[in-house]
């Protein structure tokens, strides 16, 4: 038994050098850690690709009491078809209002106080003209669904979230983690005729922890990740390099030169 609580949404990003600026200058997130990786994860993590990637977790505080997004770059990879089901994410920050406009970045008011703004990829953010909390910032990631009450019941009755709010004439509701425990994720699914993307397997960083990882899919497809408390607080202790390792690795980064002078395009994912 393991209480549990929402850490990462996961970005795959085609051009790093806009994602980076987006994330450190308009929305003022700390790079908390970066990796490099020759070859791809064995869980899938920076999805259906084999080749050198990357991944770095940005956010306004460290891992272990901020929710915080993981931006995964597949080198030779230029971008990413969207889908419908990522809505966005909202955040309040006056700052980040006032970093975009500074910063010539386009917003629209779509409610009073509420700017739209879009990360590199289309990737949509709300963010909310208020001075920044004390805790998190970032308040919520929505979501669409084809089925409200098939979601409800696996977010809720199967992953154990809590619904803080739920309006039935608009079809929506929010969820969140409270202090809650949950049994043995992989039996529950399997007894529940659940979809197990990647059952429990070991995952090896190099110098740091071994953290173990289930991957699991919604009735929608979206993939929940769910990773052992323990090792992942050592594995996610800020970097102090974290910014420097990035922008040294964007620097060492000559795919956008390789692609341009064989006149190729980047692939697609």
């Amino acid at each position: 038994m393991a209480a549990r609580r929402a850490l990462h949404f996961v970005f795959k990003v085609g051009n790093r050098f806009q994602t980076a600026r987006f994330y450190r200058d308009v929305l003022g997130m700390k790079v908390l850690r970066h990796e490099e990786f020759e070859e791809g994860c064995k869980a899938a993590c920076n999805g259906p690709y084999d080749g050198k990637w990357s991944k770095t977790m940005v956010g306004f505080g460290p891992e272990d009491d901020h929710f915080v997004a993981e931006l995964t770059y597949n080198y030779g990879v230029g971008d990413y078809k969207l889908g419908n089901d990522f809505m966005g994410i909202t955040l309040a920050s006056s700052q980040a209002v006032s970093n975009a406009r500074k910063l010539e970045w386009p917003l629209t008011e779509v409610a009073e106080g509420v700017f739209e703004t879009e990360a590199p990829g289309g990737y949509k953010f709300y963010l909310q003209n208020r001075s920044l909390p004390q805790s998190d910032p970032v308040l919520k990631v929505t979501l669409a669904v084809s089925d409200l009450q098939k979601s409800l019941n696996y977010w809720c009755n199967l992953l154990g979230m809590k619904i803080y709010e739920k309006d039935e004439e608009k079809q929506r509701a929010l969820l969140g983690y409270a202090d809650n425990q949950l049994p043995d994720l992989e039996d529950l699914m399997k007894r529940e005729n659940q979809k197990i993307l990647t059952p429990l397997v070991s995952l090896d960083t190099p110098g740091k922890a071994t953290v173990q990882v289930v991957i699991l899919a919604d009735p929608d497809g979206h993939e929940i990740c769910f990773v052992g408390d323990e090792a992942f607080r050592e594995l996610s202790k800020m970097d102090p390099e974290g910014s420097k390792l990035l922008d040294d690795a964007m620097a060492a980064d000559k795919s956008d030169e390789w692609f341009a002078k064989h006149n190729k395009p980047k692939a697609s994912g």
